[in-house]
């Protein structure tokens, strides 16, 4: 039979409330009691049961970890960080995959039946409506990775989207390239429109604009589809800065396939510095995402927005940085 709060109790020599405090993070309990009662569960071999304690707080640690992007295998590396970092915590995920599931509202029905503590939406894809309805619910929202403006009372972590662009205009000019492209992900994402705003203002400031194309996911399949396409309508483009290292890697397999040696007649610049980026037949030239960084922030904004849901409007900006390999040829 499984060891009962009453079993630990009767051997402690304590109250079934004191063995609950005790096992209850914040409760006021004695350090004499609390040593009683933790030989006690040592002894009988005690676990605490988690879900009938939050019945009695009204708190389950758990945490919606909600995403439409688990085709990038960037994603998964960031599924890993928060899925460690919640832990650390004492915060339980809940993962989500809405790769199929379009509907805010269907999707806050499943997590109300959890009773989650929080919520962290980890995508740039989403509609901004998905964090607006939890937070309407009264859950703690972070938005990481990507986010809207309009989503009030939320907070949010990601990197300088329009920074990064700019960054890639920059790089690309620094390389010698004047006929230049970008190859976003989804139109309708908001940082595939900041990272085109920043890459537009860095060529416009030295006279020059990009042909630009769209891949229709963040996948390497849509980033080959989407590269071929524009190999065909704009073959006099030098460079293309790839709003995702995924896409850099399916327009790289895409660009070879036409004949196109890398970097001697095509350059590319991807974003996120995934591992498969340095892969050695890889050697893909990117921006980093910071994303430990950003996971970490994410969840200590989370943590201090289920204690207390007045701090979480917040916007916490990393910076990205380059990284060089092999796709961009030499400075002239």
């Amino acid at each position: 039979m499984p060891i009962t709060l009453q079993d630990v109790a009767l051997r402690a020599g304590v109250s079934k409330s004191a063995v609950s405090r005790t096992f209850t993070p914040g409760a006021s309990v004695s350090a004499k009691t609390r040593a009683k009662v933790e030989a006690a569960a040592n002894d009988l071999g005690y676990m605490p049961n988690v879900l009938a304690s939050s019945l009695t707080t009204g708190r389950t640690a758990l945490v919606g970890l909600i995403s439409n992007n688990f085709t990038n295998p960037y994603f998964l590396e960031i599924f890993d960080l928060f899925t460690r970092a919640l832990q650390k915590e004492d915060l339980r995920p809940l993962l989500i995959n809405l790769s199929a599931e379009e509907d805010a509202n269907r999707s806050l029905s499943m997590l109300r039946q959890y009773n989650v503590d929080g919520v962290i939406v980890a995508s740039s894809t989403l509609p901004p409506d998905f964090a607006k309805v939890f937070h309407d619910a009264g859950i703690p929202v972070v938005h990481a990775f990507g986010w809207s403006s309009d989503t009030p009372g939320t907070g949010r972590v990601s990197i300088d989207n329009t920074e990064a662009g700019h960054l890639a205009a920059v790089t690309l000019i620094d390389r010698g390239y004047r006929r230049v492209g970008f190859l976003g992900g989804p139109q309708s994402a908001a940082t595939t429109s900041d990272r085109l705003d920043g890459f537009c203002a860095g060529l416009m400031a030295h006279g020059l604009s990009p042909e630009i194309q769209f891949a229709t996911a963040y996948s390497y399949d849509a980033g080959r589809v989407a590269m071929t396409r524009a190999l065909d309508a704009a073959p006099q483009v030098e460079a293309w800065f790839c709003g995702d290292d995924v896409i850099a890697i399916g327009a790289m397999d895409a660009a070879v396939a036409h004949g196109r040696r890398i970097p001697d007649d095509l350059g590319l610049i991807g974003l996120n510095d995934m591992r498969m980026a340095g892969w050695d037949r890889v050697g893909l030239t990117t921006i980093r995402q910071p994303a430990p960084q950003i996971v970490a922030a994410s969840v200590d904004l989370i943590r201090k927005g289920i204690a207390d849901p007045a701090t979480l409007p917040q916007r916490v900006l990393l910076p990205c940085t380059l990284v060089e390999r092999r796709t961009l040829r030499a400075r002239p």
